[in-house]
């Protein structure tokens, strides 16, 4: 039985996206939250954490809160039981079964605080920063917190995943814009959708989808749990791979056990 309705199936093949609705409990999304707040504040207070890579939110650096500072933590899925548990769930792992193989490792996990104040994402393609082969990775955005109009939700452009990789773009001029941010130029997106969620909606997304995300106007914060998945036996076309960690989580259609043991990062060179 698929694990996929024909709808679903046509999302992806046609739009290059779909959403499965109240896709995790609320509990898990409140454990998440919970745990990153909590790796956020141990952080600030000087643990180490060799595993785990931290991006500062420019924008707000003076927020009094540890987590008000931060724009992202990578590579949280390995070493933390909340997010290594959704990362290899069974009805996740299934759907990434048909849209990716039978052989697939998570190569990238990464919760993303997006506070009042902050900047949204310019028009990108995830694949124009992995350069991998095969080509095309899948993406997972696991909605925390609602995703308002107002709270900066992502935007696509569907069909756009049929797309080679945008190289037109520029590095992005706000003031305050988080490091390694880009804007693709001159691409239609006439066709754009706002991608309005619920928390607890996941959204699967291929790599070559172009989208974006707006600025958060609200007085709330919007949250987001993102993985991403390759077929097993995919190779890198660059070094720049520090915020990777390449764990297999199925193989020949069964679930691999993860070993939960931290990685240290390893620093690629340009």
């Amino acid at each position: 039985m698929s694990a996929l309705t024909e709808e679903q199936r046509r999302g992806w093949d046609d739009d290059g996206y779909f959403v499965l609705p109240g896709f995790a409990r609320r509990e898990v999304l409140t454990a998440m939250i919970d745990r990153i707040v909590d790796l956020a504040r141990r952080i600030d207070a000087g643990e180490d954490r060799p595993d785990l890579l931290v991006s500062p939110e420019t924008v707000l650096a003076d927020a009094a809160a540890p987590e008000g500072r931060l724009s992202k933590i990578f590579r949280v899925m390995r070493g933390e039981d909340v997010f290594r548990d959704f990362a290899t769930d069974p009805r996740l792992l299934a759907v990434l079964g048909e849209v990716i193989g039978p052989d697939v490792d998570c190569f990238l996990s990464q919760f993303i605080f997006k506070h009042p104040g902050a900047l949204g994402q310019p028009w990108h393609q995830d694949e124009w920063y992995f350069r991998m082969d095969p080509p095309s990775q899948v993406g997972v955005w696991l909605a925390c917190t609602d995703a308002t109009a107002d709270n900066g939700p992502l935007w696509v452009v569907p069909g756009s995943h049929r797309e080679q990789v945008h190289e037109d773009v520029v590095k992005d001029p706000r003031p305050g814009a988080n490091l390694g941010y880009v804007e693709i130029r001159g691409a239609d997106t006439s066709g754009e959708q706002q991608m309005l969620m619920d928390a607890g909606d996941l959204l699967v997304f291929d790599s070559h989808l172009r989208h974006r995300s707006t600025d958060n106007v609200s007085d709330g914060m919007r949250a987001a749990m993102v993985y991403h998945y390759s077929p097993a036996g995919t190779t890198v076309a660059h070094d720049l791979t520090f915020n990777q960690d390449w764990v297999p989580v199925l193989r020949g259609g069964s679930a691999v056990a993860v070993d939960p043991a931290p990685v240290p990062i390893e620093w690629g060179t340009p």
